[in-house]
């Protein structure tokens, strides 16, 4: 019998499909018939092989990646990659952009400066608070790699398109939007996503990355920085986070077999994203913060008329089983986050909600 649920709004750890974690449930004590958990499935064993190789194999069905992508499954969350990313392209002192939307990627910025690496910040939207994403960017002649943000949780900003960058490979942390839209993969040189906020729960992060960039990596990095590594021992050089990559699994099946692939997916995103910032436009109680053009459409942040107000609102709404409406630390306000799992009754709920509180408070 499935327990009382509310909607989550949370950032991350996000939401996860019902589905998802019924099947979770049904086979935790036992699962594939070995009379073990996937808990204690060793990761040498067939039923864990099974596990990550069709992980990996829906990964590339889905974003119709051709031979040359590898897909790994590694630990250290997004916020290693931050580092790997310059350790392993830029070892020869080459040079690489990067755009900086907000908190992420500012924080990426600062790991390969660390480094000592000689990258350049060819863009920032810092000028305005990172209500926007910028244009009309002049990227480097003979860079190794441009970096992107794809979404940006805290400010509520994504990239509607992506840059022109000429060729050169787009290096991209989509830790909060991956498999929301179709992509076009070709001009995608590595990208990486912690899962706990669209694909999974906290504790992997996958990296797709091309052949290209591969040959680029020195050998004499440590060997847990190192993406060859993994490339060569299929993500299990070490002992990997076997549950997370399990639940990644089941969610990349119902994906591609519930939701009927990415098509069906980023349609229903729209929708749910338009509906949420259309009763904001027709709303002069609630304020987006983000423009309009590069409104995210997975992290949805909003301001009431006073912080008091604000206040209210996030208590009241989980009194309404409407959970994790609280903006991020750094910033205040509100924040919904809508992803993959959220289903099109959850914002209608949430509308429903702030419909009643506007009429209460306004």
């Amino acid at each position: 019998m499935t327990e009382k649920r509310i909607y989550n709004f949370n950032a991350g750890p996000a939401a996860l499909p019902l589905p998802v974690l019924e099947e979770i449930q049904g086979s935790f004590l036992n699962f594939d018939g070995s009379g073990m958990s996937i808990t204690e499935v060793s990761h040498r064993s067939k039923w864990f092989d099974d596990v990550i190789n069709d992980a990996i194999d829906r990964t590339k069905r889905i974003l119709g990646l051709g031979d040359e992508y590898q897909v790994l499954f590694l630990q250290g969350g997004a916020s290693t990659q931050f580092c790997m990313v310059p350790m392993n392209f830029l070892a020869d002192g080459s040079t690489a952009d990067y755009v900086d939307t907000g908190t992420w990627s500012t924080k990426a910025i600062k790991e390969a400066e660390i480094l000592g690496k000689p990258i350049q910040m060819v863009a920032s939207s810092a000028d305005r608070d990172y209500a926007y994403i910028p244009k009309d960017i002049g990227f480097t002649p003979g860079a190794i790699y441009v970096h992107v943000t794809s979404n940006n949780t805290i400010k509520g900003t994504q990239w509607a398109d992506f840059p022109d960058t000429a060729g050169v490979p787009l290096v991209s942390d989509m830790s909060s939007d991956i498999f929301s839209r179709k992509l076009d993969i070709d001009r995608f040189g590595l990208i990486y996503a912690g899962a706990q906020k669209n694909i999974g729960p906290a504790g992997v992060c996958m990296v797709i990355v091309r052949d290209d960039l591969l040959e680029r990596v020195p050998e004499n990095l440590p060997s847990m920085l190192k993406y060859t590594t993994f490339v060569k021992k299929n993500s299990m050089y070490n002992t990997p986070p076997c549950f997370a990559i399990y639940t990644v699994q089941l969610v990349l099946k119902w994906l591609e077999e519930t939701i009927g692939g990415l098509d069906n997916m980023e349609r229903l995103n729209r929708e749910k994203a338009e509906r949420l910032y259309s009763f904001f436009d027709t709303s002069g109680f609630y304020r987006g913060t983000a423009d309009a053009d590069s409104r995210s459409m997975m992290n949805v942040t909003f301001r009431l008329p006073s912080e008091d107000l604000e206040t209210r609102f996030v208590a009241e709404a989980l009194e309404n089983d409407l959970g994790g409406l609280k903006g991020h630390r750094s910033v205040g306000g509100c924040r919904a986050s809508i992803y993959n799992p959220t289903p099109m009754a959850a914002i209608d709920a949430l509308i429903d909600f702030m419909k009643e509180f506007e009429k209460t408070n306004g």
